[in-house]
């Protein structure tokens, strides 16, 4: 049987981080680490030992100075039960095996722990996606791998239970960036490790006239007041370690009451 071909070539996506511009390059790792804390803010629990999965631990590491920082690899480094709390930080879109990974994340959670993950959703850089597809059907009659596909929301959060976690939800926030032209949004991704790194990429350079005509393309589709859109979705998951003492959905037919009665109105038999 033949393994499934990977998605990321971890070599190539390691030197994208390695060129990451950390001073002004990571604004949305900053912005996710400002929503799951805002997040958890919410959650009436104290959290007292916190592992953290990320690319980029000074980011997050100055949000939760006590956390165990990991780093993203395709075998974790978690002891079993060991966390109250586990974040998947921005970096399960690389993973070539994400169900795994929030696998490997629910085994280190202690009952009734917390799994969060953020991950960039399938409309991320539709735009950039769009122009590169239509330039390089025009001029070589093509298509080369050059963004990387990101699950949707649906999905995703079909996630959370294939990992064995209880009571999940998902939600997604749309974070739209304005730049001068594509190749302002292409710099920026590389200021933040987000480059190309997937392996079926061609090696080779771009040709000059597919990305001047993506370029014109992406301006003349997705320009407003005089400069490009760019889209970038952020999922948060979020589901708990089972337990005993959660809330657990009804056996059928046990109702003890009628929902008409409850909402006060007269009940209505369905046509056969």
């Amino acid at each position: 049987m033949q393994n499934t071909p990977l998605l990321t070539d971890r070599d190539a996506l390691l030197r994208q981080r390695g060129r990451a511009d950390r001073a002004n390059g990571l604004f949305l790792q900053h912005a996710a680490a400002d929503d799951v804390q805002d997040r958890l803010s919410l959650v009436k629990r104290d959290f007292t030992s916190i592992a953290i999965v990320t690319a980029f631990p000074d980011v997050w590491q100055d949000r939760f100075p006590q956390a165990h920082i990991v780093d993203d690899r395709e075998v974790l480094d978690l002891t079993p039960g060991a966390h109250d709390l586990v974040i998947h930080a921005l970096c399960l879109h690389w993973a070539n095996d994400p169900v795994g990974q929030l696998i490997q994340c629910r085994h280190a959670l202690q009952n009734d722990g917390l799994l969060m993950a953020v991950s960039f959703g399938g409309q991320t850089l539709h735009e950039l996606r769009a122009a590169l597809a239509q330039a390089e059907s025009e001029i070589t009659g093509g298509l080369a791998p050059r963004v990387l596909p990101m699950g949707e929301i649906r999905d995703l959060g079909a996630l959370l239970q294939r990992a064995g976690l209880a009571l999940p939800v998902a939600d997604s926030v749309p974070l739209t960036v304005h730049y001068d032209s594509a190749l302002h949004l292409m710099r920026d991704l590389r200021a933040m490790g987000e480059g190309n790194a997937l392996a079926a990429r061609h090696r080779r350079f771009w040709r000059r006239d597919v990305l001047m005509r993506a370029c014109n393309l992406y301006a003349e589709t997705f320009a407003k007041d005089g400069r490009i859109t760019a889209t970038f979705e952020m999922i948060f998951l979020a589901g708990w370690a089972p337990d005993d003492s959660q809330p657990k959905p009804l056996r059928p037919g046990s109702a003890a009451q009628r929902l008409a009665d409850a909402l006060g109105t007269a009940e209505t038999k369905l046509p056969e």
